[in-house]
């Protein structure tokens, strides 16, 4: 992370507007189906194992690249244009 990122980061933190762009981009995700889809990728990756127990670090490894691959690049235009939009806004 870059100076400019961290102190971005630290300003959406301090400010509560983090939380904010987080509820934003999981009702987002939830609006588009990416949860349905990643609970499918998840239901799949405990069946390929079924031999042996899954844990959650391993589910995780083995879901996490997919999923990020699965949100939709206008949920992610929105969240950038929206934390941009914030960030450049001058507070009074």
């Amino acid at each position: 992370m870059t100076v400019n990122n961290t102190i971005a980061h630290q300003r959406l933190i301090l400010t509560g507007d983090r939380e904010r762009f987080k509820d934003l981009l999981m009702r987002r995700l939830i609006e588009c189906g990416w949860r349905d889809q990643v609970r499918m990728l998840c239901r799949e990756a405990v069946k390929e194992n079924e031999g042996g127990n899954v844990n959650f670090d391993t589910l995780v490894s083995r879901v996490t690249p997919r999923a990020r691959a699965l949100v939709p690049d206008t949920v992610k235009k929105e969240l950038l244009q929206k934390i941009k939009t914030h960030l450049l806004t001058p507070k009074d």
